[in-house]
């Protein structure tokens, strides 16, 4: 089955490309920051500055490896399920589940292989930039010189290995299923993160304004508050669209399309909800501190820039990653209904109704994954903003708000809208001929 998984992986090169593309990205961000902790160990680097690069390297490396695992495992999922044909194939050829689980698995390795190989010299290059970075800002001392070592090319290399290995077993082991789960766990887990999210937020009014800890629980929080509805997102979306009555051709075809699909989107869904959430509670927590400091008249402690530094580097980082998901996602997805397209302009549809109609689906998703988004980061932001400020909402977040929602907006839409347009070059008859 390895044999055959590097043929394929040679063959289609094509199909691996989404996996292959959030492999190096995620290599290149855990060996960048991971080259912080070679750095600290170099001689002569005081403990301020060993301190600050050591604390950089552990926060945003855990966060790293953890938006590994999940982009290589949504496009991992999508590429598992578009297969589905040929797995079963393969099944009723007289493969056993086991070894279908090895192909997938070392398809997944070989291909991260790849993607950490490639990623090194972007991960040396990003470790010397972040260096920089804390030079220009007097946290780490100027005689510090970078260096790119064996935790950062070991830990690169290891986690995006175990990420692939895991994410793609997972895939296939849902896929292989001959029952559908039913998600009890998954349940479970979405009502505890949502506990643990209010337990977070409401903690915050026991903190004093000064307290440097005070960001900790409504970010936490709001974080957990944001998994918890992800993780509910299939349900989520079937409540939106059971309220909606919309009118017109491709609104009505919209939502039917949408309540049909409500589980195979909610790879899409959970990224614009977690994106929403961390984005604009994060950026407009540290932005009211900002403005709290400077308005007190105080210098920021290297602690103060350091937390600052962090909040902005993992916002950066979700913001790279979530994208890469929505646009995979999305591509994929939409590449996979290209019979369905051409099924529907057979049927009489133009190619007008038909991107009018994925414009909406996009539409729909795109604010109901903001709505809840929004909802989360106002969970965190609102007691953050009353104990720092005394005030309710801050004049920062319509501003923040605005340019998550545009960023969301414009990656789901763009992704489905070109991506269809494309799809629909291809005539009708043929578009069912060759997906079938």
């Amino acid at each position: 089955m390895l044999v055959l998984a590097l043929r394929s992986v040679r063959q289609r090169p094509g199909r691996f490309v989404a996996t292959l593309l959030s492999a190096f990205l995620g290599a290149a961000i855990v060996m960048a920051f991971n080259s912080l902790h070679d750095t600290a160990a170099g001689p002569g680097v005081d403990d301020v500055s060993a301190s600050t690069l050591t604390t950089a390297a552990s926060v945003v490396g855990g966060y790293g490896t953890l938006l590994v695992f999940f982009a290589v495992a949504s496009a991992l999922t999508v590429n598992v399920r578009q297969r589905a044909a040929e797995l079963e194939l393969l099944r009723c050829s007289g493969a056993t589940p086991a070894q279908i689980k090895r192909m997938v698995v070392g398809e997944a390795v070989a291909v991260a292989l790849v993607g950490a190989a490639l990623a090194i010299v972007p991960g040396l290059l990003g470790g010397r930039a972040l260096l920089e970075l804390f030079h220009d800002s007097g946290q780490v001392s100027r005689s510090v010189d970078h260096a790119f070592g064996p935790v950062a090319l070991i830990s690169g290399v290891d986690i995006t290995l175990l990420a692939s290995a895991g994410a793609a077993f997972l895939a296939v082991r849902r896929a292989t299923r001959r029952q559908e789960p039913r998600g009890r766990g998954r349940t479970v887990l979405a009502y505890a993160a949502l506990i643990a999210g209010a337990l977070g937020v409401t903690s915050t009014f026991a903190f004093d304004a000064t307290d440097s800890a005070l960001m900790a629980p409504p970010a936490y929080g709001a974080i957990l508050l944001s998994v918890g509805c992800a993780l509910l997102a299939p349900r989520l979306l079937k409540g939106v669209l059971d309220r909606l009555d919309l009118t017109g051709a491709s609104g009505w075809l919209a939502v039917r399309v949408l309540r049909e699909r409500a589980d195979g989107l909610a790879g899409i869904l959970t990224s614009l909800i977690l994106f929403t959430a961390v984005s604009a509670a994060t950026l407009t927590m540290q932005s009211l501190e900002s403005a709290e400091v400077a308005a007190s008249g105080l210098v920021k402690s290297v602690e103060a820039k350091n937390l600052e530094t962090l909040n902005l580097t993992v916002v950066g980082i979700i913001v790279v990653f979530v994208c890469v998901m929505l646009v995979n996602s999305l591509y994929a997805a939409t590449t996979y209904r290209q019979r369905e397209f051409g099924q529907q302009r057979l049927a009489g549809a133009t190619p007008g109704q038909v991107l009018r109609t994925v414009g909406v689906e996009a539409l729909l998703l795109t604010l109901t994954g903001l709505f809840f988004g929004t909802a989360a980061a106002l969970a965190g932001v609102v007691p953050f903003t009353v104990v720092r400020s005394d005030a309710v909402l801050p004049d920062q977040f319509l501003g923040i708000w605005a340019a998550v929602a545009a960023v969301a907006a414009t990656v789901t839409l763009g992704t489905s809208l070109l991506t269809t347009r494309r799809m629909l070059r291809t005539p009708a008859v043929a578009a069912v001929t060759l997906a079938a």
